[in-house]
């Protein structure tokens, strides 16, 4: 049966510690501290006398003043690994955590899934060649020596990097090496973690040059462990679930999150806050029980994405230099046919194809697989479309050789419906208003990610209102901006009422429109 060490790094909230340390000792793990040499004395005694008792707890030999970003994290992280391996012969997995970390799962359930899959799991991605950093500098990481703090010492960190370009100091990357990037939140084996402490009283050189990286515990261990073990035994992903928000920063975690949780595919999760209480309470109770059944749904990171996208309504595409002089054309007529239930606007688009001279376009702003012509790569994809989208639909105006063009929307496009609108041409619009049942609600839910197999009923019983809901909010939005020439097809309504509804929307004769309108099975899913 596996036992884990971990590996805790912390320098705050003393008595927090004292907690986890015992939450995760209780159930016949361990753990091996480093608490920051910054902090005060005085807490570091109070979390030393507190588990003094405690045999399954040990501290790192020397602590080091740690500051964000630079060599010192790695440092601290490897003198807690050293005590921890000496302390605890019978632990086989080292575990790297934060004071801000709690288990989603059991720990019956996390020794059983490490003793299934005999790997490592650590993000281990190609520095050079992955998009795994965001913003910042990259390369500049690595080839020139950081001796200053970018994050307190701003001025001297790049006065110094600036200096060695100005001199040529650039340095090489070790040449037997090569150099990866992920998450700082790993758990190795036993036979990994002494294989790397071997490493690096071997290899002097090694550690010199991380040692003068910029963020190195976002590249030592995930750069060693490639090196050192068989990519085979690797898995190239972390335990412990985490996740940022658009400003890249880290999502914290309440007491409303319990069920969320223990649906992701991880064992631990970061950052609970402080002041979550009862969540804390909750995963502490589960962490020492014995319970190992666990519906695994993995749709948090989709959840997180709609929920807080339901919050942030505002100008999503401004205008753009290129066009704000520029027109679809004052004699031309965009028709926009909006419907959540994309497959009943395509159907509509299709009896425009085939019963009308109107050419018609299905979902080109939301789908990318949507069929178009050669317009010269600006229909590549829908980032482009949408970027240049008046230019786009000139384009496709000119192509067709007409004045009336029909296109395919989702209710939730409402800044670009709005952008049309401001446009000289006539823009007319038509909603497809349809009903939503639990089931087809359900089923949208997984193909859009926000459920699973295994996502729990309860979680299904309170998602499926919200994304009903939703759908009503977006209707009612596209409404409110009160569009001239907007018009609406009801699956409760008449076939008269239909007909009229699309007799305006498409300036055709009401018999005309009465044979489209009485189209069998236009409403069915």
């Amino acid at each position: 049966m596996a036992k884990i060490a971990f590996i805790l790094l912390c320098h705050k909230d003393p008595k927090a510690i004292i907690d986890q340390a015992q939450r995760l000792t209780a159930a016949g793990d361990y753990i091996s501290i480093h608490f920051d040499a910054r902090s005060p004395r005085s807490d570091y005694e109070m979390i030393q006398a507190a588990l003094a008792e405690n045999g399954s707890v040990t501290f790192a030999r020397k602590r080091v003043k740690c500051g964000w970003g630079e060599w010192s994290l790695v440092q601290g992280t490897l003198h807690a690994v050293e005590a921890a391996v000496e302390a605890f012969p019978r632990a086989t997995h080292f575990y790297m955590v934060s004071g801000d970390c709690m288990a989603i799962k059991s720990a019956e359930y996390a020794h059983e899934f490490l003793d299934d899959d005999d790997k490592d799991y650590i993000e281990s991605f190609d520095f050079f060649e992955s998009d795994w950093i965001k913003t910042g500098i990259k390369e500049d990481r690595l080839i020139w020596r950081h001796y200053f703090n970018e994050r307190t010492q701003k001025g001297l960190f790049y006065a110094a990097m600036n200096l060695q370009k100005r001199l040529g100091l650039k340095r090489d990357v070790p040449a037997d090496i090569q150099i990866m990037i992920g998450s700082q939140w790993w758990c190795l084996r036993r036979r990994t973690i002494e294989w790397i402490l071997d490493f690096t009283r071997k290899r002097r050189d090694v550690m010199r040059f991380f040692s003068t990286t910029w963020i190195p515990d976002e590249t030592f261990f995930q750069t060693l462990v490639r090196h050192l073990v068989p990519h085979e035994e690797i898995e190239t992903r972390t335990l412990t679930f985490l996740m940022f928000t658009d400003y890249g920063m880290p999502v914290t975690f309440y007491n409303d999150h319990y069920d969320m949780l223990l649906s992701q595919d991880y064992l631990f999760a970061r950052k609970i806050s402080p002041d979550a209480h009862e969540l804390k309470r909750r995963l502490g109770a589960l962490y020492a029980s014995d319970t190992t059944d666990f519906k695994i749904s993995n749709e948090g990171r989709s959840l997180f994405k709609f929920l807080t996208g339901r919050g942030r309504i505002g100008q999503r595409f401004g205008e753009r230099f290129w066009e704000s002089e520029t027109t679809l054309g004052r004699d031309r007529e965009l028709l926009i046919i909006v419907s959540k239930k994309w497959h009943i606007g395509k159907r509509m688009l299709q009896l425009l194809r085939d019963k009308t001279n109107i050419p018609a376009i299905d979902y080109l702003f939301d789908e990318e697989e949507t069929v178009l012509p050669d317009l010269g790569g600006i229909q590549a994809t829908i980032e482009k479309r949408t970027r240049h989208r008046r230019a786009l639909m000139r384009m496709l105006f000119d192509y067709y050789k007409t004045d009336r063009l029909a296109i395919g929307m989702d209710p939730g496009d409402i800044e670009l419906m709005k952008d049309f609108y401001t446009d000289r041409s006539k823009t007319r619009l038509l909603e497809i208003e349809t009903d939503y049942s639990d089931e087809w609600i359900l089923g949208h839910a997984m193909r859009v990610g926000l459920a699973g197999e295994r996502t729990p009923q309860e979680a299904l019983d309170r998602l499926i209102p919200t994304i009903r809901q939703d759908f009503f909010y977006e209707s009612d939005r596209i409404r409110d901006e009160g569009f001239l020439d907007m018009h609406i097809l009801r699956e409760n309504g008449t076939s008269e009422e239909n007909a009229e509804a699309l007799a305006k929307f498409l300036t055709i004769p009401e018999e005309r429109a009465l044979e489209l309108a009485q189209t069998d099975g236009f409403f069915s899913d």
